[in-house]
């Protein structure tokens, strides 16, 4: 594997390439923006960077498309009267002491009790292994909606892993693995679903390009006014 980069435009574009039987010189944009190129063996270096920028517009393409996917979270203080969400909606934060430790979510309120004095940290772990006692049951009930019209396309329901994660709303391993933020129990069930049906399509085709976007849409035809209300979200 060889590195490289070109500047298109006021863009730099670092890239990697490696050769290959191929016949062909290809170009893949990973979901952690990195840029890959496949090249035939013997393919001058020169010939590589002539094909990236002229490939230039499209990357930049890519990268906006991964990074309109990024969730932007706003820093939490964990205090009453803060607002919440929890699968598209906002609750107000009420911290109080009590007999035991809780989390209620009820007219319009994430009641957060505790035994000792509330405090922020307090609040924080009760508040976040409530929401993840819930997206253990919610990820999995849409996982499985989902499946259901994947399966047409020879897609089958993959193991499922949650946790925090900062850059991102979901990720899929090559090893077939489906990891879903934390942070998504926050949205709604429909944005749920266009993360997971995101996930799902990369288990048939790894890369961003024209047969990935065919097989989403195929899947979900709606999911690009889904995807825009996700956006939405993530920006409040």
């Amino acid at each position: 594997m060889k590195r490289d980069t070109v500047r298109w435009g006021r863009i730099e574009i670092p890239y990697t390439y490696r050769f290959s039987s191929r016949k062909t010189l290809a170009i893949s944009v990973r979901p952690d923006l990195s840029v890959e190129v496949r090249a035939p063996i013997d393919t001058p270096p020169d010939k590589i960077r002539e094909k990236v920028l002229r490939r230039g517009a499209w990357i930049r393409k890519a990268w906006r498309e991964f990074e309109l996917y990024l969730p932007k979270q706003p820093p939490r203080r964990y205090v009453n009267g803060e607002t919440h969400r929890y699968l598209g909606r906002q609750y107000r934060l009420r911290a109080e002491q009590g007999s035991e430790d809780s989390v209620k979510c009820l007219r319009g309120y994430l009641t957060v009790t505790s035994r000792v004095t509330p405090n922020s940290q307090k609040t924080k772990e009760l508040l976040e292994e409530w929401y993840r006692e819930h997206a253990r049951l919610v990820f999995r009930e849409r996982l499985a909606e989902c499946c259901k019209r994947a399966v047409v396309q020879g897609i089958e329901e993959p193991p499922l892993f949650i946790r925090k994660m900062s850059t991102r709303w979901g990720s899929c391993s090559g090893k077939g693995l489906v990891c879903l933020n934390l942070e998504l129990i926050k949205a709604s069930k429909e944005c749920i679903d266009y993360v997971i049906m995101h996930e799902l399509c990369h288990l048939k085709v790894l890369f961003h390009g024209p047969k990935f976007w065919r097989l989403l849409v195929k899947l979900m035809p709606d999911y690009e006014e889904r995807k825009r209300k996700l956006n939405q979200f993530a920006d409040v």
